[in-house]
C-alpha cells in the first residue's frame, strides 16, 4: 500500500535524525544490498540480533525485478514485525526520472549517479542533474547522494587484482569534494579513496589520511560504496573520522551463493526451495552481523 505523504516525511526526518546521530557518535549505518526477500530477512534478522540501524538497498536491475513500491511494502512489514530501525536507499539510480521515482515511493535515501549510465558524464552535467534531484527531494525530505565521478567495478567475485595505482587515479580530493558540495547542496558524499564496487583475490587499502583531509573540507555527510573484501580495521577507524554510511553487497551475494550451492549439493532431492534456505539466509545474517560490528553500530538503535 502505498505510503501517504505525511508519512513519507515523518520517515525522512527520522532517517535524517538517524545519520545525524551516527556522525555525531562515530559509527556507520550498514547499507545492504537486497537481491530477493530472503536477503531482507537475513538484513532484518541480523539488525534485530544486534539492535542496530540499518539501510536495505536495491539499484536499478532489483528495481526492475522487485519493483519500489513492492520493496517499500516488505521493508515495512518487516520493520513492524521485527521491531527493527531500518530505511531504504536507492541505490546507483542512473538517471533523474529513476531517482524521483525512488522519491515518490517514499525512500528516505536516494543515491543519484549519473555517471553509473554515462561514464562519461561531464562534472557540470552531473551536478546540474544532481542539483534537480536535491530540488525534487524537498517535497519529502528524502538525504540525496552523489559524486563527481565513475565508480568502478561491479558487485561480482572478481579473479584479478585490481591495480591499486590505476584506482588511485580516481580518488576523491578535497577541493573537489568540496566544490561539488557546495555547488549541489547534497546530503552525502560518495567519497573515492580505495574502496571499489566487488571481491578480489587482494584486499582493498582504504587511504585514511585522505580521508580525513576530505571529511575536514566538507560539512555533509561521507558514505563508502564498494565495502565488501575490506579489512575490517579500515572501517574502525574510517567512522572514527566520521564516515556515516558504508555499502555492502558483494560479501552478502558470495555468502549467499556459496552457501546455497552447498545446501543444493547435500539436498539433491528436494524440491521444495523453501526448505533449503535456513542455512543460506544464516550465512547472509553471519555476514551482516560481522560488518555492523566493524561499523560500531551494534546497539545504536533507536527503540521503534
Amino acid at each position: 500500500m502505498p505510503q501517504t505523504l505525511k508519512q513519507m516525511q515523518e520517515d525522512c526526518a527520522a532517517a535524517r535524525k538517524a545519520i545525524k546521530r551516527a556522525r555525531d557518535e562515530h559509527y556507520a549505518i550498514g547499507a545492504f544490498n537486497l537481491d530477493n526477500q530472503e536477503t531482507l530477512i537475513a538484513v532484518t534478522k541480523a539488525a534485530a540480533a544486534k539492535n542496530a540501524p540499518v539501510m536495505v538497498e536495491i539499484s536499478h536491475g532489483e528495481v526492475k525485478l522487485l519493483g519500489l513500491n513492492n520493496v517499500r511494502d516488505m521493508v515495512d512489514n518487516y520493520k513492524a514485525e521485527f521491531k527493527v530501525e531500518m530505511y531504504i536507499n536507492l541505490d546507483h539510480s542512473p538517471s533523474v526520472e529513476a531517482a524521483k521515482a525512488g522519491i515518490d515511493a517514499g525512500f528516505e535515501f536516494i543515491h543519484i549517479d549519473i555517471s553509473q549510465e554515462n561514464h562519461d558524464a561531464t562534472e557540470e552535467e552531473i551536478i546540474s542533474k544532481t542539483k534537480e534531484v536535491v530540488e525534487y527531494a524537498k517535497k519529502t525530505g528524502a538525504l540525496v547522494e552523489s559524486e563527481p565521478h565513475y565508480f568502478g567495478g561491479g558487485s561480482n567475485r572478481f579473479t584479478k587484482a585490481f591495480d591499486y595505482d590505476e584506482i588511485k587515479k580516481t580518488f576523491s580530493t578535497p577541493e573537489g569534494s568540496a566544490r561539488f558540495v557546495s555547488e549541489t547542496g547534497i546530503d552525502t558524499y560518495a567519497a573515492a579513496i580505495g574502496n571499489l564496487h566487488g571481491s578480489y583475490p587482494v584486499p582493498k587499502r582504504l587511504d585514511l589520511k585522505l580521508l580525513q583531509t576530505i571529511r575536514d573540507s566538507i560539512d555533509c555527510n561521507i558514505s563508502l560504496h564498494g565495502g565488501s573484501g575490506t579489512p575490517g580495521h579500515y572501517f574502525e577507524d574510517a567512522v572514527k573520522i566520521g564516515v556515516s554510511k558504508i555499502n555492502i553487497n558483494s560479501d552478502m551475494r558470495i555468502a549467499y551463493r556459496t552457501t546455497l550451492e552447498k545446501v543444493l549439493k547435500e539436498n539433491k532431492t528436494e524440491f521444495a526451495v523453501i526448505k533449503l534456505m535456513d542455512e543460506v539466509i544464516e550465512a547472509v545474517q553471519a555476514v551482516v552481523e560481522s560488518k555492523i560490528d566493524c561499523f560500531n553500530s551494534t546497539g545504536k538503535a533507536k527503540p521503534q
